[in-house]
């Protein structure tokens, strides 16, 4: 397949891309910096909301798009223009763009757990409505209704996938307020001292990036049928809490559990650490997987770091 890539030197964007690359797939990648994308991907270095640099990523065409590309939480938090210039205008312009070229082709969407708001219903599963409060979530479940618009039309065929925690991200600024749970991996694994923003008992929705890039390959390929009318699911995670979370890394990486210390930041808490019990059949109906455990979960995420 020719496949192109948004976001394609982000932190799940990489692991796409080389999974893609190794089974023998052609990706064009785009990121704002080139140099980030996996060699052997055609990589676009530019801003996604140039109309020149999508017409040289979508030049030759395309059989599939899997749209990683966003300004994230706190980033779109802090400037809501910003956000709406890509997560809103950008991506819209890419369907149809990427759909008058390959009318149905297939179109992947990386949405986000945000769409529910905070707080939280007492349990999250297909039924949940959608009640973002942050304008990330915001635009991200405008952009879910615009895939579910354009599959109805046939300009794509859609497939939504709205992200958990995704696990370990790299060190350093990323823009995430839910930074602190991939932080806890970097600092325990170096042997560091940890102060927690949420408390030993928070709970979290969670998935390793290999698991999560796994997932996304799925959605190029899986039967549209299979998925709601809305063309949206809710990624399968694990639940977990942060306490449980922190002795399984430490047990891993072989030090103390109590390098780690909890100061709870209650917003943080809020948005972050309260999460639910959450049913996905949905989206396991159309073959979508979590890690299936915790100590899977963070093997894979520590061989990633």
């Amino acid at each position: 397949m020719k496949l192109l890539v948004t976001g394609a030197g982000g932190f799940v964007g990489r692991r796409i891309v080389r999974q893609l690359l190794a089974r023998g797939d052609a990706v064009v990648g785009i990121d704002t910096v080139a140099q980030g994308i996996p060699e052997g991907a055609r990589a676009i270095g530019g801003d996604l909301a140039d109309p020149a640099i999508r017409a040289a990523a979508l030049d030759g065409g395309c059989d599939a798009v899997i749209h990683l590309a966003t300004v994230p939480g706190g980033a779109a938090e802090t400037d809501p223009a910003a956000s709406r210039r890509i997560n809103i205008d950008a991506m819209y312009d890419l369907l149809l763009e990427a759909g008058a070229l390959n009318p149905g082709l297939r179109f992947v969407y990386a949405s986000s757990i945000a769409v529910f708001g905070d707080p939280l219903p007492a349990a999250v599963d297909d039924a949940t409505p959608l009640s973002p409060k942050m304008i990330y979530g915001g635009h991200k479940a405008m952009m879910e209704d615009a895939v579910a618009m354009f599959s109805n039309r046939g300009l794509v065929d859609g497939v939504t996938v709205r992200l958990p925690g995704i696990l370990a991200r790299p060190k350093g600024p990323s823009g995430m307020k839910s930074a602190f749970m991939s932080d806890l991996f970097h600092a325990l694994k170096a042997g560091e001292r940890f102060v927690c923003p949420v408390s030993a008992g928070g709970t979290i929705w969670a998935q390793s990036v290999d698991c999560c890039a796994r997932n996304f390959i799925h959605g190029l390929a899986l039967d549209s049928a299979l998925l709601p009318a809305g063309r949206a699911v809710t990624l399968p995670a694990l639940r977990i809490t942060m306490g449980a979370l922190a002795a399984e890394i430490a047990s891993q990486c072989g030090v103390p559990v109590d390098l780690v210390t909890h100061a709870p930041d209650a917003a943080l808490e809020a948005g972050f650490a309260t999460q639910p019990p959450l049913a996905t059949r949905a989206a396991e109906q159309a073959g979508f997987t979590h890690d299936g455990s915790l100590a899977k979960l963070v093997s894979s995420a520590l061989a990633t770091l």
